[in-house]
C-alpha cells in the first residue's frame, strides 16, 4: 500500500502581498528619513519632536539652532547653565565630592580646561593617568548628569604657569612665535591635540558622552599675534579627528573690537565674557555686530577674580553677580560661570601677571567662588541655587551639603635638618657653559636652580653685583653665606656684597610662575649676563634643584641622614625644617590647613606631596590647603624648604613651629621685604 505523505501548502498570493507591502513600507520609510533630513522643519511640530526623540535613541545629537537663537538637543531647546571646575587643580579621591556639590547648585553643564604642560610634561611623554586622568573626570561628570563644554586649547590661561603651555618650548630660546603657524609650534600642537582627541572622541555627545561643546584656543583676540591662519587651522584639525557636527565655539572680550574680530573664526559660534556688574544688554549687542545669530552666551562670568601675592584679596559681591545672572536668564542667554570651584595650585603650576609689573599669583585658587578651595557651599552657591530654582521649579533636588568639618593640629615644632651645602650634594645633575643658561635651556620645569661661578681676581673688599636679567627671585650666597636678594617683583637687580678674588658666587634662583598672559614668553633663571664691578662674570655651573624625587622629601629616616652637626646655624639664607608626627590616637583624619606664621617663604611638601608655595611675609595668603588624603596613618612628614628666614631660633628656647588650623587665613600682610 502506498502512503501519500502531504505537503503544507503555502499561498503563493498571500506571500507576494506581504513582501509587496515590506517593499512599500521600505521605500516610504526612507523617504520619509531623506524628507526629515532635508526639510526637518516642514512637518507639524509634534511630528518632528517624536522624529527627534526617536533618531536620539540611536544617534543623539546637540547642535546650534542660528536662526532660533538657541541651542538644541534632541530637538528639544535647551540653555546652558555651567559651572567651570579644572580636574588638574582637584586631587582625583575628591572630583566625584565636588562635582555632586556643583549637582545640588542646580546647573547642567560643567566647564574644564585641558592642561598641556600637565598631560605632556616633556616632549613626547604623555601622562593621561591618576591625576591627569580626564577620560575618569569626564565619566564621573557624566554619571552624575552634567553635559560638559571642554577647552583643550593649547593656550588656557587659567592663571596657570605659561598659560598651560609646556615649559620646554622655550628650550631653544625665546625666538620661537607661539599661538600661531609657526613650524616650531605648530608641529608640537597638532601633535599634542590629536592625542587629546583620541581620548575624548568616545565622550562626544553624539556617541552618548557628555561632550557638547568644543572650545578653539582661548581667549585668542586679546593675544598681539591675531593669526586668523592658526586659528582656522585649529578648526579644521578639530573637525579633521572630531567630526564635522561638533560643535566648536569661541571666547573673548565682550566690549573690545579687537578681540572679536581677532578671536573669532568664521563657522564657529561666536561667545563673549565679562564680569558681574557688566552692561549685559550692551555686551548681547555689541557680539551681534559680529555674529548676528546664534544663542547669546557668556562663557566666562566671573565669580570672582585671580589673587597675587602682595595685594588685598579679591571678591565679587553676592547681590552683584546674582543680578547679572538673573539678567542673563532673562534673556533666556546661556552662561558658564569661571569659577564655580577653583581649587589649589598645587606644586609650582600657579603663573604670573606682567602688566606694568611681575605679579606673581598665589597658591590657592579659591578665586572667591560659590564653592570654596576646601569644596564648602558658601552663600553665593545658595544664592545662585536659589535664582535656578526660581525659575526651573523642580530642577534643584539635591540638599545643599553640609561645610564639611575641619581639624587641627597645633604647635608642631620644626627641626632644622640642612642648608644649600648639603642640598647641592643632594643634586648630582649640573650643566656648565660660558653664559648663564635659563631653566627652559637646561631642561629644567620649575621650582630652584642653583647658579655658581668663581669670582675674578682683583676685587674690592665690597663689590658691585648687578643680575639685570633675574627671573624671578634669587638669593646671593659667597661660600655657601648668604648675602642678599635680588628681585623682579621688586626691579631690584643689583647687590653691594663682600666678596674676594677665588671664592665662589652662588645665586639661588627661584622660577615664582611663568607669565600666563599676554606676552607670555617668560624664560627662566638669568636671562642676560651677570656682572660684578663691571666685569662680566663667566664659566657658570648651573645645578637644577629636583624637589619631586628623593626619599628625605617622603622618609624621616632618610631626612635624619642628611643632618650635618658641622654646618653652621642660621636663621637666615635656605634651610630644609621637618617635623615627624602622627595624628593623635582615635583622632579622625580630616581637611585642614596649614598656617605657616614663622616663616617667610618658601615651599611645603606633606609626605612628599607638594602642597604648593608659601609666602607668609607678602600675603595675602598665609595658610595652604591640606586635604585629609594626604595624610597617612602613623607617622607623616612635614618639610618646609625655606628660602629666606625664620621668625625662631632652632637651638634656642623660642623653637620654630607651625599648626593645622580649622580655617583657612588670607590676613597676611600685603607687602614683602628684601
Amino acid at each position: 500500500m502506498r502512503i501519500r505523505i502531504c505537503q503544507p501548502v503555502i499561498s503563493l498570493r498571500l506571500t507576494a502581498v506581504v513582501f509587496r507591502w515590506l517593499v512599500l513600507s521600505c521605500a516610504a520609510f526612507c523617504l520619509f528619513c531623506i524628507f526629515m533630513y532635508k526639510f526637518p522643519d516642514k512637518l507639524p511640530y509634534p511630528v518632528q519632536q517624536g522624529w527627534s526623540l526617536w533618531l536620539s535613541y540611536f544617534r543623539p545629537s546637540f547642535t546650534v539652532d542660528y536662526p532660533g537663537n538657541s541651542f538644541v538637543m534632541n530637538g528639544q531647546r535647551v540653555q546652558i547653565m555651567s559651572g567651570a571646575i579644572h580636574y588638574f587643580r582637584i586631587l582625583p579621591a575628591l572630583w566625584e565630592d565636588r562635582l555632586k556639590t556643583m549637582q545640588a547648585s542646580g546647573l547642567n553643564t560643567i566647564e574644564t580646561y585641558v592642561e598641556w604642560s600637565s598631560h605632556e610634561p616633556e616632549p613626547g611623554q604623555y601622562d593621561f593617568e591618576g591625576q591627569q586622568n580626564l577620560v575618569r573626570f569626564l565619566n564621573i561628570a557624566h554619571r552624575l548628569g552634567f553635559m560638559v563644554i571642554l577647552r583643550p586649547g593649547p593656550y588656557i590661561c587659567a592663571e596657570r604657569d605659561f598659560g598651560g603651555l609646556p615649559y620646554w618650548l622655550l628650550r631653544n630660546g625665546s625666538s620661537i612665535e607661539l599661538r600661531t603657524m609657526d613650524k616650531d609650534y605648530i608641529y608640537y600642537v597638532d601633535r599634542y591635540l590629536i592625542k587629546v582627541f583620541e581620548k575624548v572622541r568616545p565622550l562626544l555627545f553624539r556617541n552618548h558622552g557628555p561632550i557638547i561643546m568644543i572650545q578653539l584656543e582661548n581667549e585668542y583676540g586679546s593675544y598681539e599675534a591675531c593669526d586668523h591662519n592658526y586659528t582656522r587651522h585649529l578648526k579644521n584639525l578639530t573637525r579633521t579627528h572630531l567630526g564635522p557636527d561638533v560643535v566648536l565655539f569661541t571666547t573673548d572680550g565682550a566690549f573690545d573690537r579687537r578681540m572679536i574680530e581677532c578671536g573669532r573664526v568664521k563657522g564657529t559660534l561666536t561667545t563673549v565674557d565679562f564680569g558681574a556688574g557688566s552692561d549685559v544688554l550692551n555686551a548681547s549687542a555689541y557680539r551681534r555686530r559680529y555674529q548676528a545669530l546664534g544663542p547669546f552666551m557668556n562663557s566666562e562670568l566671573y565669580t570672582g577674580w585671580l589673587d597675587n601675592w602682595g595685594l588685598p584679596k579679591s571678591s565679587v559681591e553676592t547681590l552683584v553677580l546674582i543680578d547679572t545672572l538673573r539678567q542673563l536668564l532673562d534673556m533666556g542667554a546661556s552662561f558658564n560661570l569661571y569659577m564655580f570651584h577653583g581649587g589649589t595650585n598645587f606644586g609650582f603650576k600657579s603663573g604670573a601677571n606682567d602688566n606694568g609689573g611681575f605679579q606673581p599669583q598665589i597658591t590657592s585658587y579659591d578665586y572667591d567662588a560659590p564653592i570654596t578651595e576646601a569644596g564648602d557651599t558658601t552663600e553665593k552657591f545658595k544664592a545662585i541655587r536659589e535664582l535656578i530654582d526660581e525659575r526651573y521649579p523642580g530642577r534643584v533636588t539635591a540638599p545643599v551639603p553640609l561645610p564639611k568639618r575641619k581639624m587641627g593640629l597645633y604647635g608642631i615644632k620644626m627641626k632644622r635638618m640642612f642648608g644649600l651645602t648639603t642640598l647641592r650634594q643632594l643634586m648630582n645633575r649640573t650643566v656648565n657653559s660660558t653664559q648663564p643658561l635659563t631653566f627652559e635651556q637646561v631642561g629644567h620645569a620649575y621650582g630652584l636652580m642653583l647658579y655658581e661661578t668663581v669670582v675674578p681676581s682683583k676685587l674690592a673688599k665690597s663689590a658691585h653685583l648687578k643680575v639685570p636679567g633675574i627671573r624671578d627671585r634669587g638669593y646671593i650666597y659667597v661660600n655657601d653665606e648668604f648675602k642678599a636678594i635680588v628681585s623682579r617683583s621688586d626691579q631690584l637687580f643689583e647687590a653691594i656684597i663682600e666678596i674676594k678674588s677665588g671664592q665662589t658666587l652662588s645665586i639661588l634662583v627661584e622660577n615664582q610662575g611663568r607669565v600666563s598672559i599676554g606676552p607670555i614668553v617668560d624664560p627662566k633663571g638669568i636671562v642676560p649676563n651677570v656682572t660684578i664691578e663691571s666685569t662680566l662674570l663667566s664659566n657658570w655651573t648651573m645645578r637644577p634643584i629636583n624637589l619631586t624625587h628623593g626619599a628625605w622629601l617622603r622618609d624621616y629616616k632618610a631626612l635624619e641622614q642628611l643632618v650635618d652637626p658641622r654646618e653652621p646655624t642660621t636663621n637666615k639664607g635656605l634651610a630644609v625644617y621637618a617635623a615627624n608626627f602622627a595624628l593623635p590616637h582615635g583622632k579622625r583624619c580630616r581637611d585642614t590647613f596649614l598656617l605657616i606664621e614663622m616663616f617667610k617663604k618658601g615651599t611645603a611638601f606633606l609626605n612628599g606631596f607638594n602642597l604648593g608655595r608659601y609666602w607668609t611675609s607678602a600675603g595675602p595668603q598665609t595658610s595652604l590647603y591640606v586635604p585629609s588624603v594626604l595624610f597617612r596613618e602613623g607617622d607623616n612628614l612635614l618639610v618646609l624648604l625655606e628660602q629666606e628666614a625664620v621668625l625662631c631660633y632652632p637651638t634656642k628656647s623660642k623653637s620654630c613651629k607651625v599648626n593645622f588650623v580649622p580655617e583657612r587665613h588670607f590676613n597676611g600682610p600685603l607687602h614683602w621685604s628684601v
